[in-house]
């Protein structure tokens, strides 16, 4: 019994080539994770160079709403707004120009953007908020003024009227000391067709877009702000290309199967190194009556495969959210890339303990075990420094740098 248990003591801690040596046993687990790197990091390529098609149509249409909407939009923004204005009537230029280009926009876009409609094929409507104070009494001269709360007043309109409806609401647009800011708020929508080009289905997206007039002592800023969100088109059809997204699809469901695959071994080793740890401290208080010290049960539970399992898991759930979308049943890029990206580093991090079976390639693992508790706690004391900095750098340097 003794013997038994001490060569399934040397077995458990041999590296995969010894235990084929010295058994005969195939190294699967290893196979597994090393066929799994390829078809994870293979899987991460494509989904990225298909999300970097979705990224640089959001940016270029950022761009090019700037210069549809924006009046004398110079092509860069300046600090954190898009352009300003110093002058009454630049004011009413800026904001009627956003009107009147909103209502003739399918004449002017050279791109596929057209106004936004709702369930009932009704075009949404274009919402105008104007913030301001109640009238009180100002007078810069004296030093004096009696201003009361905000109030916020919006009026909305149909994108075909935008002249006619501000020549019957002119009062709505007066320019005094009291206004605060006035936002148009309109939705658009538009159709990605660059992906046809990796046969890909196109998305659909809607445009939320704010006009933002904020008043700061005579300089009226004028922001930009999108807000992208990317949906599957109702009805499309696409002739003269084939798709490959049933490729792609099994793919995807080769790389669940191997993590799935890779996770059972994992944990599989996990349970048949626990049942080992409780045979050795059994055998050491029937025979010693001594029990097995924490830093030797330690050595039974490896931390390298809960890193495998949940780099395992996270892969799965970002295969099932990149299928979904390669469906078009969903358009969360944004969260398959955090998944798919940390299973991917995890995986890459975990063939650090194949190399760590080779002495000259140990050096890494090593160094950082032993010196891990030490800059942890380095770290806590560091960050105590670096936050008192932090706040002081903010009170007296930020104000002045934007």
């Amino acid at each position: 019994k003794e013997e038994h248990l001490r060569d399934d003591l040397k077995y458990y801690f041999m590296s995969p080539c010894e235990k084929y040596r010295a058994r005969r046993h195939v190294p699967w687990k290893m196979g597994v994770q090393i066929l799994k790197i390829i078809m994870v990091t293979s899987q991460l390529i494509i989904f990225g160079l298909n999300n970097q098609l979705v990224v640089s149509y959001k940016e270029e249409n950022t761009m090019a709403l700037k210069n549809l909407f924006l009046k004398d939009y110079k092509g860069v923004d300046e600090d954190d707004y898009s352009v300003a204005v110093y002058t009454k009537r630049d004011f009413y230029d800026s904001l009627f120009y956003v009107m009147n280009q909103y209502s003739q926009l399918d004449q002017l876009s050279v791109g596929p953007i057209s106004y936004a409609e709702d369930e009932n094929g009704k075009l949404l409507p274009l919402i105008m908020c104007k913030k301001y104070y109640k009238r009180g009494s100002v007078e810069p001269s004296e030093e004096a003024y009696n201003i009361d709360a905000q109030l916020e007043t919006c009026m909305s309109h149909d994108p075909k009227t935008a002249n006619l409806w501000r020549t019957e609401n002119s009062s709505f647009f007066d320019l005094d000391f009291y206004l605060v800011d006035i936002k148009i708020t309109f939705q658009l929508s538009g159709i990605n067709l660059q992906t046809v080009r990796s046969r890909e289905l196109p998305d659909c997206y809607a445009f939320f877009i704010t006009f933002d007039n904020q008043c700061h002592s005579g300089k009226m800023k004028i922001f930009l702000d999108i807000e992208a969100q990317s949906s599957a088109c109702r009805d499309w059809k696409i002739s003269g290309t084939q798709k490959n997204t049933h490729y792609l699809l099994v793919f995807d469901g080769f790389v669940i199967l191997m993590c799935l695959t890779s996770a059972v071994l994992c944990t599989r080793s996990i349970i048949l190194a626990v049942r080992l740890l409780q045979r050795f401290s059994r055998f050491f208080h029937e025979n010693f009556n001594r029990k097995v010290c924490e830093d030797d049960q330690r050595e039974f539970l490896n931390g390298w495969y809960l890193l495998v399992i949940v780099s395992d898991l996270l892969a799965i759930i970002g295969s099932i959210l990149k299928m979904e979308i390669q469906a078009k049943n969903l358009t969360n890029y944004d969260v398959c890339s955090i998944f798919l990206g940390t299973s991917t580093l995890l995986v890459w991090v975990g063939v650090i303990r194949y190399l760590g079976y080779f002495q000259k390639y140990n050096v890494l693992i090593l160094t950082m075990k032993a010196a891990f508790p030490k800059v942890l706690r380095f770290c806590c004391c560091a960050g105590m420094i670096y936050l008192g900095y932090t706040f002081c750098g903010w009170i007296v340097l930020g104000p002045y740098h934007e």
